[in-house]
């Protein structure tokens, strides 16, 4: 097949809506590559540098040839929207596959029938349904002229984003035609991961890497030990700043913490994470359009958004790794002459890190307690089901199966919503292969540590070598360094921000799924004559305000302090309650008999209501934290606690 140069630079211009556009470095030798060649091509180029573009272009003059569609596996699907727009521009005919859309599958692969389709979009879980196989994978595999696999870092066990699912395409590459083409695309691949790439993709598959350095970019790194100080730095250095930026957080809380700081000082910013509810992509067109000056994310804005004239990215705290750094910092300055990347570096930064790197792979315990149970059950067992048996949460149980599933061949296998236990006797790749990846991202972490203490001006270089690039073209930062001090009065003002009090606990409206309390007699919805209004919590378990306070009073004290009990009553003041209470009770323990007794008789006396132990623990059992799912804490408080018994006495006896 002959590539022809300027079709190709006309189908750039439309899908870029720009009539002067002109191929970047590698894009147009990328394009050619895979018009002419069936030869496997790995595309390593750094965010920005228009990937999409390589194999939308490479579909349109395949199709144009009369060669089949093509089939791109992506786990940016939610994220690949202005993508496909330029696709359309083109007179790309591109469509999804997703588990949002399955009542649109029937007509999607009448399209593939039909000959109508150019690409099918997929996320790599499709590759595991086995619907979907039976109905597109299998039946048309030998129809498609090209498999795009995009950020294919996540196909590497090395690779800082692994994708579990992922693992299936190395499986599925070794059964497709010869005359299939292939092209893999990645921003972030060092030395390591490349090499495990060709290893998966094919001995000979040609490598095109180009340059990694972002000249635009002014790197800085500022340590600010807590959280008052960095949301000091925030409302004195944000309005400052040209243009509109994102700010990574490492959780969702600090994203809905940072995000009400910055809206509280009239900064006008919204918060984007996995759980947010309404539409992610109004948020992005937002930010795109420049109608935010923030938008403050957790990962879940990643690979994938692209707004060319980002002004700066901040960092709340130091991410696990620098592939993953140099990929989120990689949003700014991608079609404007200057911006920002700042990290702020805080003393929590490796507690989170830590516990990401800790909960990223099923434990042995964990693979243990599923197979056991799976074992004890010949029919399967469906997730809700397993909740009653195993004290795990569904998400470490998902995580385990997912991971079980995945071995070749699987441990475990899902039969329509339950899941069995394979005949395969047990083997421990799992765990070693979590043990040399822990290992991995301990490294990383440390290597993170060396680039926080980096002087101004030499993170580019650090953040190139480290990903083995070329850092000859490295030149000195365009921007002048941020302040790194923080006035004293806005630290003041930040500490009592976080210090605020009044954490709402939602209603249950039912007991726990299929077994409820059965010692209880309860099960099912909650009826109105026992179901709780909603209630106020002081703070969160390990939040930026009085949880530090509450963890030394349970652990080091063992005592509250009388602080908390006067923000519990100045809380509760505050609180516009339909009703005010007559009395207050605790909920007894047999562990810690004194501790929260305690305090509900000093916050009595404060309220100026009588204290009355209505409750009584009638027999140990396990730690409530240590429940590990809904079903698992109910059944621990299941017959536990028992009413006094006769009348209460609401005199000063109680007081």
């Amino acid at each position: 097949m002959i590539y022809n140069s300027g079709c190709s630079l006309e189908l750039l211009r439309k899908a870029s809506n720009n009539p002067h556009a002109v191929f970047r470095e590698g894009q147009e030798s990328a394009i050619q590559h895979l018009v002419e060649s069936t030869q496997r091509l790995l595309v390593i180029q750094k965010t920005g540098w228009g990937k999409s573009f390589v194999y939308f272009i490479a579909t349109k003059l395949l199709r144009e040839a009369g060669k089949g569609p093509v089939i791109l596996i992506s786990p940016l699907l939610a994220l690949m929207r202005n993508q496909i727009e330029a696709a359309t521009r083109m007179g790309v005919k591109a469509f999804s596959i997703n588990s949002d859309n399955e009542d649109e599958w029937p007509t999607i692969i009448e399209t593939i029938d039909k000959d109508e389709l150019d690409i099918l979009l997929i996320s790599p879980e499709r590759l595991s349904n086995t619907d979907f196989k039976e109905k597109v994978l299998t039946k048309y595999s030998a129809y498609f002229s090209m498999m795009v696999i995009d950020e294919a870092h996540c196909i590497s066990d090395w690779g800082h984003d692994f994708r579990p699912d992922y693992r299936l395409i190395e499986r599925i590459l070794k059964y497709l035609p010869s005359n299939i083409r292939l092209l893999a695309t990645t921003a972030t691949a060092n030395q390591r991961v490349m090499d495990d790439l060709s290893s998966i993709l094919g001995p000979n598959i040609t490598v095109q890497a180009g340059d990694l350095n972002r000249s635009s970019l002014t790197l800085q790194t500022i340590k600010l030990p807590t959280h008052a100080e960095k949301l000091a730095w925030l409302i004195e250095n944000i309005p400052k700043l040209q243009g509109s930026g994102i700010i990574y957080t490492l959780t969702i809380r600090d994203a809905q913490l940072v995000t009400q700081w910055l809206v509280k000082h009239d900064i006008h910013a919204e918060v984007y994470n996995s759980k947010i509810e309404g539409s992610k992509e109004s948020l992005e067109n937002s930010l795109i359009n420049n109608q935010l000056k923030v938008l403050v994310a957790t990962v879940a804005l990643g690979m994938g958004f692209d707004k060319p004239d980002l002004a700066f990215v901040i960092h709340y705290q130091m991410p696990g790794s620098i592939v993953a750094y140099y990929q989120q910092v990689g949003r700014a300055g991608r079609a404007i002459d200057c911006a920002y990347g700042i990290l702020l570096a805080g003393n929590e930064d490796d507690e989170i890190s830590n516990w990401f790197i800790d909960s990223a792979f099923p434990t042995s315990i964990e693979i243990n307690n599923v197979l056991l149970a799976l074992e004890k059950a010949p029919s399967g067992l469906t997730v809700p089901k397993m909740l009653t048996q195993i004290n795990m949460s569904s998400s470490r149980i998902d995580k385990t199966l997912k991971a079980l599933s995945l071995e070749h061949p699987p441990l475990v296998a899902k039969i329509d919503t339950r899941w069995c236990r394979t005949p395969i006797p047990y083997h421990d790749s799992v765990l070693q292969r979590a043990e040399r990846l822990t290992t991995l991202r301990r490294g990383e972490l440390e290597q993170m540590h060396e680039y926080v203490k980096l002087p101004f001006g030499n993170h580019m270089h650090f953040l190139i070598k480290a990903l083995d690039g070329d850092t000859q073209s490295i030149q000195p930062p365009t921007l002048p360094p941020l302040p790194i001090n923080v006035d004293p009065e806005s630290i003041n003002v930040a500490n009592s921000f976080l210090h605020r009090t009044g954490v709402t606990i939602k209603v249950r409206h039912k007991w726990p799924d299929l077994i409820g309390m059965p010692k209880y007699n309860l099960k099912g919805r909650i009826s109105d004559l026992y179901k709780a209004q909603e209630g106020l919590a002081l703070c969160l378990w390990g939040d930026a305000g009085w949880a530090k306070l509450v963890k030394k009073g349970r652990y080091e004290d063992f005592s509250f302090d009388d602080v908390l009990v006067h923000e519990c009553v100045k809380m509760y003041k505050t609180w516009n309650l339909d009703s005010s209470p007559t009395w207050v009770t605790c909920v007894p323990s047999l562990n810690n008999p004194t501790l929260v007794p305690n305090f509900a008789q000093r916050l009595a006396k404060e309220l100026n209501l009588p204290f009355v132990p209505m409750l009584i623990k009638t027999e140990h059992r396990g730690q409530q934290k240590s429940m590990a799912n809904l079903t698992q804490q109910a059944l621990n408080i299941d017959g536990s606690l028992a009413i006094r018994d006769g009348s209460v006495n609401l005199n000063n006896s109680y007081k």
